[in-house]
């Protein structure tokens, strides 16, 4: 499978997952199955919108490709029916949004230095391409983002996408690179997640 194909593989498993928890969030909410849909479907693609629309790639690709509108749907039925109990979903909520960060930062990352972006702006746009869907998700569902409190979320995104770039200026290109970012950002993440670790906080006053 060449770099393009897998790029596109990952943006899919990317709004697969995203998608998952953006329903997930909605079944925890309550919203009937059109609100589910309706977050499923901004999670899985607002960070796609985000990094496509900054880099000039449009229109975006969710609007050119049949298989960017059907993932989130998929997703979103699925979780409907099939989702565990409520008291599970937190934890479940972590896990994906976790595997759909790691799987947007490196791909948001490639495409940027695909059209020539500059090593550390095509870092910037991974974690941005990797935050965005669920910051639409959170604002929607009536949450605070995940990224304005203190858990640490946008630095994996950006370590992720960080492997990503050095390694494409070291001159590896490989597969496994992006596979390798990926894996590092999903791991960072739960781990933050399990035991609590917070971005520094202001001193009380």
């Amino acid at each position: 499978m060449d770099g393009a194909k897998v790029l596109v593989v990952l943006d899919l498993v990317g709004i697969f997952v995203f998608g998952i928890t953006g329903a997930l969030v909605g079944v925890r909410k309550q919203l009937d199955v059109f609100g589910i849909q309706v977050l499923a479907v901004v999670t899985g693609l607002g960070g796609g919108f985000l990094r496509d629309v900054l880099i000039g790639a449009t229109p975006p690709a969710a609007l050119v490709d049949w298989r960017y509108l059907v993932v989130p749907v998929v997703a979103g039925l699925l979780t409907f029916f099939l989702h565990p109990g409520i008291g599970r979903l937190e934890r479940l909520v972590n896990v994906f949004d976790a595997a759909g960060l790691a799987l947007f930062c490196v791909t948001g990352a490639r495409k940027a230095l695909e059209v020539g972006l500059s090593p550390l702006s095509a870092a910037l746009l991974g974690m941005i391409s990797g935050i965005g869907g669920g910051v639409i998700r959170d604002v929607l569902s009536g949450r605070v983002p995940v990224v304005l409190r203190s858990e640490i979320y946008a630095i994996p995104a950006f370590l992720g996408a960080g492997i990503v770039v050095v390694a494409d200026a070291a001159g590896y290109q490989a597969t496994w690179v992006t596979f390798a970012g990926a894996v590092v950002c999903f791991l960072i993440r739960l781990v933050a997640v399990r035991r609590g670790w917070n971005a520094p906080l202001p001193r009380p006053s």
